[in-house]
């Protein structure tokens, strides 16, 4: 019998013991954003929230309800970039991590 675990415990367990890893998934988020695929920050962003900050202290922090939270964080959510722009301020601020963008020629 094959052991299997749920991949969304694996990156809660693994992002609240290894910083850097913590930082990769927030790295891919804003990079997924960046490049037009805004469908997949969403997720990702989502499960580094469950991972770090929790839904609860999110709305704290951002002065925004849980559930509207949960919402722009879902499959067909549409957070406004004000609201993108806080849910990223406050995961980065939880893991110390500060962006930095910079251009890179398109092949």
């Amino acid at each position: 019998m094959v052991l299997t675990r749920d991949f969304k415990e694996t990156v809660k367990e693994r992002a609240a013991r290894d910083p850097a890893f913590a930082k990769a998934v927030l790295d891919e988020a804003a990079t997924a954003f960046l490049n037009g695929e805004p469908h997949v920050a969403r997720l990702i962003l989502r499960d580094l929230v469950n991972a770090s900050v929790g839904f609860e202290e999110l709305a704290t922090e951002t002065n925004r309800p849980s559930k509207s939270l949960h919402r722009m964080l879902s499959e067909k959510g549409n957070p406004s970039m004000d609201n993108l722009a806080a849910i990223f301020g406050a995961v980065r601020k939880r893991l110390g991590v500060a962006f930095e963008a910079h251009a890179v020629e398109a092949a």
